[in-house]
């Protein structure tokens, strides 16, 4: 065999495998991009991300859609092994309904031609209800996580307005909100939610009905769908503060009512936490008015804390220690400590100390 011509062939081959080896990759981050909810007849941009993933420069020769509501414009320089390029496109809406698009890309890679899709449907008006209805929970959205009445007076049915949104394109939904207490009543401003509907939601509160003054607190939950169950997901907390009604006090019973008056609300407890496991502060309730202030209710508002008076009734122009003490290992991080005192005194009936720590 002629040694020559051998060495020939074996050369050829191994500059074959190079060439082989040595190619331009178009590598895209999605070969498909979910539109969701487009405009009718209003021009929607979207961008695909691609990388070179070969060991040569790559090379966009041709981007060309599957019909003339779109239009590209894409990154036209070689792409060096390992950058990014990106391939721009405007779709223009002309039909109503589901849409599904394909866009072909030449390219210097083998095979030359890569296929890009598109979808989504679009819809005569899109509604966004991103800022007027911050939070989701399922296909709903609402424009408040938690329901407060944060100073009713016993006798009162005050109304708490609550919005949902259905953000779902397809399904209708039934403004439910379930595990509702005795003491709320709800009526909706239509039965069912279609499409990218919205309803209105009035929770009245019955006062009469609640069991104590000061603050009661309960959750209602979100029905996502027929038969849904109760979660951690779709609860909204409710909060109530019941107080006195003094509407019905003579001028004269108002001269003669007791007042109550406060060395501090605020309880600074920070330095000491820091470096000791309790701390507590005194402060002073007066009676500044005419006749007997009487404390219904303190009430705090974590574990951590207790309250202690000397007297739950101070006599006009006297005055007792309340003793706020905190307990540093039952604190939870990031909670809001606060304690809560309802009196007699028409003028203040509800008290709240803040509590820093």
């Amino acid at each position: 065999m002629n040694l020559k011509r051998v060495l020939s062939g074996i050369c050829v081959c191994v500059g074959a495998v190079i060439s082989a080896s040595a190619q331009p990759r178009f590598s895209p981050t999605l070969s498909d991009i979910d539109m969701g909810r487009v405009q009718w007849k209003s021009p929607t941009k979207l961008q695909f991300k691609f990388t070179n993933t070969g060991d040569v420069p790559l090379v966009l020769s041709e981007v060309e859609p599957d019909c003339s509501c779109t239009v590209a414009d894409w990154t036209e320089v070689p792409i060096a092994p390992g950058e990014q390029g990106v391939i721009n496109l405007t779709f223009e809406a002309e039909t109503l309904g589901h849409f599904q698009k394909s866009v072909v890309v030449w390219t210097n890679t083998n095979p030359q031609i890569s296929y890009l899709t598109f979808h989504g449907q679009v819809l005569p008006v899109v509604r966004d209800y991103t800022a007027s209805h911050p939070y989701q929970i399922g296909d709903i959205r609402l424009d408040t996580l938690s329901i407060d009445f944060p100073q009713v007076y016993l006798g009162e049915q005050p109304v708490f307005h609550l919005s949902m949104a259905n953000v779902s394109t397809t399904e209708s939904h039934e403004p439910v909100l379930m595990h509702l207490p005795s003491y709320l009543s709800m009526k909706t401003s239509q039965e069912v939610m279609e499409p990218e509907e919205k309803c209105d939601i009035d929770l009245t509160l019955d006062t009469r009905l609640l069991p104590d003054y000061g603050l009661t607190q309960a959750s209602v939950y979100v029905s996502r769908f027929p038969g849904d169950k109760v979660s951690e997901e779709t609860e909204i907390p409710v909060n109530i503060v019941l107080l006195p009604d003094f509407s019905n006090l003579t001028e004269t019973e108002r001269i003669n009512a007791p007042h109550i008056l406060l060395s501090s609300t605020e309880i600074d407890l920070r330095d000491v936490l820091a470096a000791k496991p309790k701390a507590r502060q005194d402060l002073t309730i007066t009676n500044t008015g005419n006749s007997p202030l009487k404390i219904s209710k303190l009430q705090v508002f974590s574990r951590s804390i207790n309250a202690d008076i000397k007297s739950s009734t101070i006599a006009p122009g006297q005055s007792v220690r309340l003793r706020v003490t905190v307990n540093k290992k039952d604190i939870r991080p990031n909670s809001r400590m606060r304690l809560l005192l309802i009196c007699n005194d028409p003028s203040q009936p509800l008290v709240t100390f803040n509590i820093k720590h």
